[in-house]
């Protein structure tokens, strides 16, 4: 959707980005090569579905895995039924910075929607 305020046309989307970041545990393939564990989502602010999510994980396989975990993902289900499925199915020394990063950006999500939708309305 776009609409045009003074000749300039404005692009309104229906999602924003979001990152969350944590130390990489030392003596892990993530710490020697990002020394933090990142993760970047992309989020339907009418929904709160997470609709792209990215990670600073080394191999493909887990970033495939996480993407299954998040992507479809309501927070309006809260964040405690993410944290279980992973502390359930993720059994890897980065475990908790993954939890963490998670943390973080669901809550930067939170404390921003409400001042990104008033800019868009």
């Amino acid at each position: 959707m776009a609409s045009c305020r003074g000749g300039i046309i404005i692009l309104a989307l229906e999602s924003v980005v979001v990152t969350g970041y944590a130390k990489a545990p030392q003596g892990t393939a993530m710490h020697e090569v990002y020394k933090h564990a990142g993760i970047v989502l992309e989020i339907n602010f009418t929904s709160h579905e997470i609709i792209r999510a990215d990670f600073t994980f080394i191999t493909d396989l887990t970033k495939e895995f996480f993407e299954r975990i998040l992507i479809g993902y309501s927070l309006k289900d809260g964040v405690e039924p993410l944290l279980e499925m992973i502390k359930r199915h993720y059994f890897a020394p980065s475990q908790q910075a993954i939890i963490v990063a998670l943390q973080a950006a669901i809550q930067r999500y939170w404390d921003n929607i409400s001042n990104t939708k008033d800019i868009i309305e």
